[in-house]
């Protein structure tokens, strides 16, 4: 049914659902399987005379490193699950974006994600990235709650 699964993930544990879903659906239908996470652009905050945040060289190696660990995670998970998958780690771009991009890029029939299932004020204020996938996909979206 699908043959090319793209699987997003934070890291999160809710975003582990999704994996482990994603995982499961791929083991059922012999699908090729891509994991990706996105690390977004960096950003300083500036409030008053002071500026906070990371240093540019700090937010990318931090970004890096834990792109990497999120990533060695799923394959850790795939081993387990007796797959094998590549993974992806978009750069520079806000979730919704990266996670679009690598599905075409990738020709994966099928997005598999978390949804943290906010609502209200929350969710006008910190906005959806899973809405925006869900809103601009030319492919199926799969949402773990």
């Amino acid at each position: 049914m699908y043959t090319h699964i793209l699987i997003a993930t934070d890291g999160s544990e809710l975003a582990g659902k999704a994996v482990a879903a994603g995982f499961d659906l791929a083991r059922r239908f012999g699908s090729a399987v891509t994991v990706v996470t996105v690390t977004e652009p960096w950003t300083a905050v500036v409030t008053g005379e002071a500026a906070l945040g990371f240093s540019v060289d700090e937010y990318e190696k931090s970004a890096h490193e834990s792109a990497s660990r999120i990533l060695a995670g799923a394959m850790k998970l795939a081993r387990k699950a007796d797959l094998s998958c590549a993974t992806v780690h978009v750069k520079d771009q806000f979730p919704a974006e990266g996670i679009l991009e690598t599905a075409r890029k990738s020709n994966c029939d099928l997005i598999v994600m978390a949804s943290h299932g906010r609502r209200g004020l929350s969710r006008l204020l910190l906005g959806s990235q899973t809405t925006k996938v869900l809103t601009h996909s030319s492919v199926p979206v799969l949402v773990c709650r």
